[in-house]
């Protein structure tokens, strides 16, 4: 057992508690996998994320990324929040402005130089939905051919299956419940808000591996939904994604896309509640 530095915080808000919560131990060196799956079961959060000194020249740290049931190899709100946290612990990037994340899916920018910290969205693979998969979910959410735009199984480590619905209100109309984990898992729903809005697009996450209701705020749904409305020319400009809102959660992302490089930045804030020592 060894005394840790450990960091509680909310990500992709910048209202203590209205985000989504994550559990960073900043220095894990020594333990074990089955160390690692055991308290991040115990914290009983959607994730807990463990800081490792990298295992090449160009990362500034290695992330493992842990649910409460298994572990993975990418995610949205553990790559920001893992990264304020090792901010906050005293980090300093090797390249000023940018850290450089170590995960499952390899090297992962974070680029610190906008008003919110925003990671590079990993490579995404787009296909279609099967249409089995389909039919089973818009019969348990009871949702209308008429209300569908669009659809789409998208995978960024992590696989989603995508419905963009008519409008916000169709997807805030959608009940969690009839969507759960074993039988489904990563639902992702999208619909635009009126226009003027403070949010573009408003997005749920259904069938989560956690076993809550809903996941609060998903960052790798969000990335890889951006890299396929850019990659199809359906988004030409920047948006604020909300998430959160049918659990009473505030989740923002700024999303952005740079053309010269092809790169989808997916930005949030992140307020740390809780810093001290595990022991562990």
């Amino acid at each position: 057992m060894l005394n840790r530095r450990f960091i509680q915080c909310d990500v992709f808000t910048s209202m203590p508690t209205k985000g989504n919560g994550l559990a960073v131990v900043v220095d894990s060196d020594g333990l074990s996998d089955e160390e690692m799956r055991a308290f991040a079961a115990w914290t009983n959060l959607a994730e807990t994320t463990f800081l490792l000194p990298p295992r090449t020249t160009e990362a500034d740290y290695r992330v493992r990324i842990f649910t409460p049931a298994h572990e993975m190899l990418f995610a949205g709100h553990p790559t920001l929040g893992s990264c304020a946290s090792w901010i906050r612990a005293g980090g300093k990037p090797k390249t000023a402005g940018v850290v450089k994340q170590e995960c499952g899916v390899g090297i992962v920018s974070i680029d610190l130089s906008g008003a919110a910290p925003a990671f590079a969205a990993p490579h995404t693979t787009v296909a279609g939905l099967p249409a089995g998969k389909l039919l089973a979910i818009t019969n348990a959410l009871d949702i209308g051919p008429d209300r569908i735009v669009r659809t789409a199984q998208l995978s960024n480590g992590p696989v989603w299956q995508v419905l963009e619905l008519a409008s916000a209100v169709d997807v805030l109309a959608a009940d969690s419940s009839k969507v759960r984990y074993p039988e489904f898992v990563g639902v992702g729903l999208i619909g635009a808000h009126p226009q003027g809005s403070d949010c573009a697009f408003e997005v749920r996450m259904l069938g989560p591996s956690s076993g809550m209701s809903e996941d609060p705020i998903t960052g790798s749904l969000n990335a890889a939904i951006a890299c396929w409305m850019y990659g199809a020319g359906h988004w030409r400009r920047p948006v604020t994604i909300a998430q959160g809102t049918r659990i009473g959660r505030r989740g923002r992302l700024f999303i952005r896309h740079d053309s010269s490089t092809s790169t989808v930045w997916v930005g949030g804030h992140t307020c740390i509640l809780i810093e001290g020592t595990l022991t562990l």
